[in-house]
């Protein structure tokens, strides 16, 4: 099959010819219709989490993927040949990633394709999807909360905005100037901009604070928050683990095949939508890592198969 592999970190991923990959008693064979970018997928083929996570070469990357099941494990009983599927398929070892024809993917990080949703939307959820949604479960996100989400018009964040207004939140999303507009059309009604004087412009709209801050994006992110959260105990980071020193909540997404399918139940009770933002053919894979890497994309890059 074709996949993209490097040899090395550092080095530049390309596509080439790889062994099909055996299917494990609980392991589902998904043939890949696109797979979502990520930043954590440039980074572990730079070697930046080497002292954390196991890879081994040639190494696939890739944690996010929506295909079509081409064959189960005798184990598997959730999911049969042909079911659609999405999931955030990270393992414990770094090595058989999503960016490829096919992947076997354990059945604990798989859920059911949202009909809603194109092939390419359905691979943008399950990451930045299940980190949007664990970190509102953490900071207890509910029904009339104001809820100040940083880098909202980002992949996580704009997942974010969207299931906070869901729950009946109201939302202040800060995004630059040129994404205010898309941040209303999410559910975030009252954008604001970045930078220096944001928990000026957050209390203008809030006076009394907010009920919940989330950094999606660390840096002076995390101070403004902890100033304008009525409860450090409700501001939660999915980018510094220090946040915990001052009272807050650190969150490091995890795969969830309950919580998937709740995203794709919220995609199609029309509460969830994924804009995206760049979709790439695999074999321009350095592309896609380039554009991650700039920062500045709204919503989601995806590479179709």
């Amino acid at each position: 099959m074709k996949a993209v592999t490097i040899n090395s970190y550092g080095e530049t991923p390309k596509l080439t010819d790889v062994p099909e990959p055996k299917v494990g008693p609980d392991s589902v064979l998904v043939r890949v219709k696109a797979a979502g970018v990520n930043p954590v997928d440039w980074k572990i083929t730079a070697g930046y989490l080497d002292p954390v996570l196991q890879t081994n070469f040639p190494l696939i990357p890739g944690w996010d993927v929506a295909g079509v099941v081409e064959a189960v494990g005798p184990a598997i009983t959730e999911f049969a040949a042909g079911d659609e599927v999405i999931g955030y398929n990270r393992q414990d070892v770094a090595q058989f990633g999503t960016y490829a024809e096919l992947v076997a993917a354990p059945v604990r990080v798989l859920a059911r394709k949202p009909a809603s949703l194109s092939w390419q939307q359905a691979a943008g959820v399950p990451l930045a999807g299940l980190t949007a949604y664990q970190a509102l479960r953490a900071a207890g996100a509910a029904e009339g909360d104001t809820v100040l989400v940083h880098a909202a018009a980002g992949g996580v964040g704009s997942f974010a905005v969207q299931i906070a207004a869901a729950r009946g939140a109201r939302v202040i999303g800060t995004a630059s100037e040129r994404n205010h507009d898309y941040l209303r059309s999410l559910g975030a009604a009252e954008p604001v901009t970045y930078g220096d004087g944001l928990a000026d412009r957050v209390r203008e709209l809030a006076p009394e604070g907010v009920d919940v801050a989330l950094d999606f994006v660390g840096g002076d992110a995390i101070p403004a928050s902890l100033d304008l959260a009525k409860s450090a105990a409700r501001v939660v980071s999915v980018v510094d683990p220090g946040i915990a020193g001052s009272g807050g909540r650190y969150v490091f997404v995890r795969p969830d095949a309950a919580d998937l399918t709740a995203l794709g139940e919220l995609a199609d009770a029309g509460k969830l939508t994924v804009n995206v933002d760049q979709e790439l053919p695999l074999e321009q894979v350095g592309e896609a890592f380039r554009l991650s890497q700039e920062g500045r994309t709204r919503g989601k890059i995806v590479l179709t198969v």
